[in-house]
């Protein structure tokens, strides 16, 4: 098994997040796009305002890397038109995979037609401009019957309205990373939400992100059937060792 091309290397922080100044997350930015290249990872997964800087360096090296980035992150309550428009400047600047934050406050407020329309929308933009869909619904927010309800809503509105042939660039995927968890509970992927949303998601992909640092649960998550994984820890799940960052 080629595991790197189940990993989506991933480096979210702003500057401030991370602790750092901006040249500082930058330099960041820079080593996990390299380390991406050297690994041939399957993906590098930045902010957006990075994907050109990402672009510059992986067409300088010819390397066969994507670029993945995430829209209206992380909160994701942005209204259709705010979402489109951040999607449209990360593809304009080279992006091949576009992770939306589903709004699961408004599902948890059971605003479904919204939901639906956001997701009917985007996927829409995002297929029609020949790029990777994803939509992040964070588990770590939702009860356990709302991960599989969401999940199957995801589902229903691409068999509906996509073709057969467009289902392989369409994912669900767990988690921002980035969820604030009472009593440090989990924020990402763990096997009991995968399996849901596995069991409720067929026939689009599964993405596991959040907290995968090891080769094991990476192996674990691709045994369960995930087809990427979103995860800091790329380079050392590729080199069998356990990553120390959090997410």
């Amino acid at each position: 098994m080629n595991i790197k091309q189940y990993l989506d290397a991933t480096y979210l922080k702003t500057a401030a997040q991370a602790g750092v100044s901006e040249n500082e997350n930058l330099k960041i930015v820079k080593t996990c796009i390299q380390e991406a290249i050297d690994q041939e990872f399957k993906l590098i997964m930045i902010r957006p305002e990075m994907v050109t800087f990402a672009k510059e360096m992986i067409t300088k090296t010819k390397s066969k890397v994507d670029i993945g980035t995430v829209i209206d992150f992380p909160l994701g309550n942005s209204n259709i038109d705010k979402k489109l428009i951040e999607a449209k400047k990360a593809i304009e600047d080279g992006a091949n995979d576009l992770d939306f934050v589903c709004n699961y406050e408004a599902f948890k407020n059971g605003e479904i037609a919204l939901v639906k329309n956001e997701i009917l929308s985007c996927t829409r933009f995002g297929i029609e401009n020949n790029k990777v869909v994803k939509w992040i619904i964070e588990v770590a927010a939702l009860q356990p019957s709302q991960i599989i309800q969401l999940t199957a809503l995801i589902k229903n509105v691409v068999i509906a309205n996509f073709k057969e042939n467009t289902f392989a660039n369409i994912y669900i995927k767990s988690s921002t990373g980035f969820y604030k968890t009472e009593n440090n509970l989990p924020n990402g992927a763990t096997i009991p939400t995968i399996k849901m949303m596995i069991e409720n998601g067929f026939p689009l992909s599964i993405k596991a992100s959040g907290g995968i640092k090891s080769y094991d649960e990476a192996i674990q998550m691709i045994q369960l059937g995930v087809k990427r994984i979103g995860t800091s820890a790329a380079k050392e799940i590729a080199n069998h060792q356990v990553g120390e960052n959090d997410y």
